[in-house]
């Protein structure tokens, strides 16, 4: 890479595709449902934006919210905070959200690590979900895959002592992945574990199942 003038970072290198654009059916429900559930702004605080004190998860690409909803539903003592670029699934989520009547549920539009990075102190969430992430099956791309040395040393910040990451994925390869990035990592012991009884089997769960492929659940937890 070229040398880049002075103060100037180079751009960083995302884990996902942005889309195209949001239909009148999305809007109407973002403008609706949004307020009443998206965080408030500036530095993150669990008990701002919850109005309690308890236990907290991130789910980083939540896509329309199934897994996210369902564990609010599960877990009504924690509260978990929703998060995906993509407004379609989020302006879907909360309707469904609405729907099931789920009050420790709250949404964040955006890249994960910029949140992370700029909004989110040391400690503070008890879990992170990443279920299905974009799996970047070519060599050229492996960079843009989420589980990597610099995101773990993020998600390690962020993670209160003994918290711990839940992974799932259908695809053998990413796991394989996941497991080589941990085993590598000092904050973090990776195994394979049972799948979560919670989490409902539809969205690429479903098509990975449909398609016969074995559905890769792992859970990191931070050592150290």
């Amino acid at each position: 890479m070229p040398d880049l003038p002075q103060g100037v970072a180079p751009a960083r290198v995302r884990s996902f595709v942005r889309r195209g654009r949001r239909s009148a059916l999305t809007l109407d429900r973002l403008h609706r449902l949004a307020p009443a559930r998206a965080l408030p702004p500036g530095r993150f605080d669990p008990e701002q934006a919850f109005g309690r004190v308890a236990p907290v998860v991130l789910e980083i690409g939540c896509g329309h919210g199934h897994a996210a909803i369902a564990f609010a539903s599960a877990r009504p003592e924690w509260d978990i905070v929703a998060m995906d670029v993509h407004s379609p699934g989020l302006a879907r989520m909360l309707a469904d959200a609405e729907a099931a009547q789920v009050p420790n549920l709250r949404v964040e539009q955006g890249d994960a690590v910029v949140f992370l990075e700029e909004r989110v102190g040391d400690r503070v969430f008890d879990a992170i979900h990443l279920f299905f992430p974009d799996p970047w099956r070519k060599k050229k791309h492996t960079k843009r895959r989420f589980v990597s040395p610099t995101n773990l040393d993020l998600l390690a910040r962020v993670l209160k002592p003994a918290g711990h990451i839940l992974v799932a994925t259908d695809q053998e390869f990413y796991a394989r992945h996941v497991l080589d990035e941990v085993a590598a990592h000092p904050r973090f012991d990776g195994r394979r574990v049972d799948r979560p009884d919670w989490r409902p089997a539809v969205g690429f769960e479903a098509k990975g199942r449909a398609a016969g492929r074995e559905i890769h659940e792992l859970r990191l937890d931070l050592v150290g």
